[in-house]
């Protein structure tokens, strides 16, 4: 195992006292714990770590701000040596790429699976060898197969979307509620799915009209021309991905609705800028954070010099991060223009 580990101790300070008294005198050692020191001055330079990060192919403006910015994140730091493996959405050559950083001993290794359950095997394998594996966005199906995982909150996704609905429409009983969705069979369409139906409960409204593209620009347009002849009159439109959404509010335009309001879903840029223009019926989207793999780079960083977060008493990195969801406005939206990503 290469993994060089920093490690730190408490500092005990022992203070004698003399204690006279009708028994025999005895001294005692007083210990003031001064708390943990492995979670402070984490800008500092630690040792060198090589941290290998395999991520998926950049088809998709999100999955490329992934790969950008976990790119851009280790070059913050002058401690951290990135080996990047080409994107791929071959399950397959993805395992090879985690097999040659075992091989190479890298000090841990960043992974976007392009499947979860197909990385397991050899996520398992880089843990039993002593490399600490930080998955990001798909979820392994074993816990046994990475030190931290972190994740956006695709549930949550839902709930901030129905919830920010319910408050603009939530006062008519009847609003007309319709709902472009990503990739039906992928559980985090379903999740989304399901957390914006239970944020809608909230305030005794429903999905009326649903249908489902695929994260892709012309998927979105065919989807949304499709809903918009089915539903004559709509109040609120959630779209679950940016990305899409560009097909979206193409068709939406063509066919010359304006009468309800838009929320987009992910945080492009090109939607941040929309809704701060004020000229489509786009208002708002929902953030499903790009600055996952970015993330994980620092976490890594964190893991393998013994470090822990500068923020939390625990002395360790936690195992299991979700990023929330917030929802991006007018009102807001100066402040995640930053974090935006080009469609």
């Amino acid at each position: 195992m290469r993994t060089r580990l920093r490690r730190n101790t408490f500092v005990a300070l022992g203070a004698m006292t003399a204690v006279v008294g009708l028994m025999a005198g005895c001294t005692a050692a007083e210990t003031t714990d001064t708390g943990p020191t492995n979670n402070a001055n984490n800008e500092e330079s630690g040792e060198t770590v090589r941290i290998g990060f395999s991520g998926p192919a950049a088809d998709h403006g999100w999955l490329g701000a992934i790969n950008s910015a976990a790119i851009a994140q280790a070059e913050t730091y002058d401690d951290v040596e990135l080996i990047v493996a080409e994107g791929t959405n071959d399950a397959n050559l993805q395992i090879s790429q985690i097999e040659t950083f075992i091989n190479d001993g890298v000090d841990a290794i960043v992974l976007l699976p392009t499947d979860g359950a197909a990385l397991t095997e050899v996520a398992i394998s880089a843990m039993q060898a002593g490399i600490p594996v930080i998955n990001v966005d798909r979820e392994f199906s074993s816990p046994d197969a990475a030190r931290v995982t972190i994740l956006g909150d695709n549930y949550g996704m839902g709930v901030s979307a129905g919830t920010y609905i319910c408050e603009q429409v939530g006062d008519n009983p009847d609003a007309v509620v319709a709902e472009i969705a990503g990739i039906d069979s992928l559980p985090l369409t379903q999740d989304r799915s399901q957390g914006f139906a239970d944020a809608l409960a909230d305030c005794g409204l429903s999905v009326s009209n649903r249908v489902a593209a695929d994260f892709t620009i012309a998927g979105g347009e065919a989807a949304a021309s499709q809903l918009l002849q089915a539903a004559p009159e709509i109040d609120a439109l959630w779209n679950h991905d940016d990305d899409q959404g560009i097909g979206v509010l193409a068709a939406i335009d063509a066919a010359g609705r304006d009468e309800f309001i838009m929320v987009g879903g992910a945080g492009s840029l090109n939607a941040m800028e929309a809704i701060q223009a004020g000229d489509s019926v786009l208002e708002a989207t929902v953030i499903y954070p790009s600055t996952q793999a970015a993330d994980g780079i620092a976490l890594a960083r964190l893991v393998a010099q013994s470090r822990a977060l500068g923020d939390l008493v625990e002395q360790d990195v936690p195992n299991r991060i979700v990023l929330y969801a917030p929802v991006v406005t007018a009102e807001n939206v100066e402040q995640y223009l930053p974090i935006g990503f080009e469609s």
